[in-house]
Protein backbone atom coordinates (compact mmCIF):
# COMPACT_ATOMS: atom_id res chain seq x y z
CA UNK A 1 0.00 0.00 0.00
CA UNK A 2 0.94 3.18 -0.71
CA UNK A 3 -0.78 6.87 -0.40
CA UNK A 4 -0.71 9.88 -2.21
CA UNK A 5 -3.02 13.28 -2.50
CA UNK A 6 -5.07 15.27 -5.10
CA UNK A 7 -4.45 18.30 -6.59
CA UNK A 8 -6.60 21.03 -7.83
CA UNK A 9 -5.24 20.43 -11.55
CA UNK A 10 -5.90 16.67 -11.21
CA UNK A 11 -8.59 16.26 -14.48
CA UNK A 12 -7.60 12.16 -15.39
CA UNK A 13 -9.22 12.37 -18.56
CA UNK A 14 -6.30 10.52 -20.08
CA UNK A 15 -7.77 7.98 -22.43
CA UNK A 16 -5.05 5.49 -22.21
CA UNK A 17 -3.15 5.63 -18.99
CA UNK A 18 -3.40 6.42 -15.08
CA UNK A 19 -0.22 7.81 -13.13
CA UNK A 20 0.82 8.31 -9.60
CA UNK A 21 3.92 10.71 -9.59
CA UNK A 22 6.14 11.95 -6.72
CA UNK A 23 6.33 15.44 -7.60
CA UNK A 24 4.24 17.79 -5.55
CA UNK A 25 2.63 19.46 -8.24
CA UNK A 26 0.55 18.92 -11.02
CA UNK A 27 0.20 21.03 -13.97
CA UNK A 28 -3.22 21.06 -16.58
CA UNK A 29 -1.64 19.33 -19.15
CA UNK A 30 -1.08 16.53 -16.70
CA UNK A 31 -4.48 14.47 -17.52
CA UNK A 32 -3.26 11.15 -16.59
CA UNK A 33 -2.02 11.64 -12.75
CA UNK A 34 -4.73 11.07 -10.43
CA UNK A 35 -2.41 10.99 -7.61
CA UNK A 36 0.34 13.54 -6.45
CA UNK A 37 3.45 13.71 -3.57
CA UNK A 38 3.04 9.40 -4.18
CA UNK A 39 5.27 7.46 -0.83
CA UNK A 40 5.36 4.06 -3.15
CA UNK A 41 8.58 2.22 -2.25
CA UNK A 42 10.11 1.61 -5.64
CA UNK A 43 12.06 -1.76 -4.37
CA UNK A 44 8.69 -3.59 -2.92
CA UNK A 45 6.80 -2.75 -6.39
CA UNK A 46 9.98 -4.35 -7.77
CA UNK A 47 9.89 -7.31 -6.01
CA UNK A 48 5.73 -7.65 -6.50
CA UNK A 49 6.42 -7.36 -10.38
CA UNK A 50 8.73 -9.99 -10.41
CA UNK A 51 6.28 -12.22 -8.07
CA UNK A 52 3.15 -11.77 -9.48
CA UNK A 53 1.46 -11.58 -13.28
CA UNK A 54 -1.25 -9.88 -12.31
CA UNK A 55 -2.37 -6.81 -10.47
CA UNK A 56 -5.61 -5.57 -8.21
CA UNK A 57 -4.72 -1.72 -7.78
CA UNK A 58 -7.23 -0.12 -5.31
CA UNK A 59 -7.65 3.65 -5.00
CA UNK A 60 -9.00 5.13 -1.77
CA UNK A 61 -10.41 8.18 -0.72
CA UNK A 62 -13.17 8.72 1.88
CA UNK A 63 -15.47 6.13 1.35
CA UNK A 64 -15.06 5.97 -2.29
CA UNK A 65 -13.10 3.69 -4.00
CA UNK A 66 -11.86 2.16 -7.62
CA UNK A 67 -10.36 -0.71 -8.67
CA UNK A 68 -8.42 -1.35 -11.89
CA UNK A 69 -7.46 -4.85 -12.70
CA UNK A 70 -3.75 -4.95 -14.97
CA UNK A 71 -0.99 -7.36 -15.78
CA UNK A 72 2.28 -6.24 -14.43
CA UNK A 73 5.44 -4.69 -16.17
CA UNK A 74 8.20 -7.20 -14.43
CA UNK A 75 10.55 -4.16 -15.89
CA UNK A 76 9.19 -1.44 -14.18
CA UNK A 77 12.32 0.22 -12.33
CA UNK A 78 11.08 3.95 -11.86
CA UNK A 79 11.32 5.59 -8.50
CA UNK A 80 9.30 8.36 -9.08
CA UNK A 81 6.57 8.15 -11.13
CA UNK A 82 3.92 4.90 -11.79
CA UNK A 83 2.03 4.25 -14.65
CA UNK A 84 -0.76 1.85 -15.82
CA UNK A 85 -1.90 1.27 -18.98
CA UNK A 86 -4.68 0.14 -20.94
CA UNK A 87 -2.29 -0.76 -24.23
CA UNK A 88 0.67 -3.17 -23.81
CA UNK A 89 3.51 -0.18 -24.36
CA UNK A 90 6.09 -0.39 -21.65
CA UNK A 91 8.70 1.52 -20.13
CA UNK A 92 10.77 1.64 -16.78
CA UNK A 93 7.54 4.03 -16.00
CA UNK A 94 5.21 1.09 -16.64
CA UNK A 95 4.00 -0.47 -14.01
CA UNK A 96 0.84 -2.14 -15.49
CA UNK A 97 -0.09 -3.07 -18.83
CA UNK A 98 -3.61 -4.23 -20.55
CA UNK A 99 -5.55 -2.72 -17.26
CA UNK A 100 -9.18 -2.68 -17.47
CA UNK A 101 -9.45 1.46 -16.59
CA UNK A 102 -7.66 4.36 -17.70
CA UNK A 103 -7.94 7.94 -16.08
CA UNK A 104 -11.03 8.93 -17.81
CA UNK A 105 -13.02 5.82 -16.36
CA UNK A 106 -12.37 6.59 -12.89
CA UNK A 107 -15.52 7.32 -10.83
CA UNK A 108 -16.16 10.94 -11.22
CA UNK A 109 -17.23 11.66 -7.82
CA UNK A 110 -13.74 9.95 -6.54
CA UNK A 111 -12.16 12.55 -8.65
CA UNK A 112 -13.99 15.38 -7.59
CA UNK A 113 -12.25 14.78 -3.98
CA UNK A 114 -8.72 14.67 -5.89
CA UNK A 115 -9.21 17.63 -6.79
CA UNK A 116 -9.89 19.00 -3.27
CA UNK A 117 -6.30 18.03 -2.40
CA UNK A 118 -7.50 14.45 -0.46
CA UNK A 119 -5.23 12.06 0.29
CA UNK A 120 -5.54 8.70 -1.01
CA UNK A 121 -4.88 5.15 -0.24
CA UNK A 122 -3.66 3.18 -2.89
CA UNK A 123 -3.76 -1.07 -2.16
CA UNK A 124 -1.40 -3.06 -4.47
CA UNK A 125 -2.45 -6.62 -4.53
CA UNK A 126 -2.48 -9.88 -6.23
CA UNK A 127 -5.27 -10.20 -8.98
CA UNK A 128 -7.12 -13.46 -9.11
CA UNK A 129 -7.18 -14.80 -12.90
Amino acid sequence: MFRAWGHPNVKATHKNTIEFTKEGYLTPEGDCIVGVKADFDVSELKKFVKQHKHVKITIKTGGLKEEIIAKTNPDFSDDHELVIRLGEYTSPRTFAVRADKAAKHINRELIKALQLGSPMEVQVEEAVE
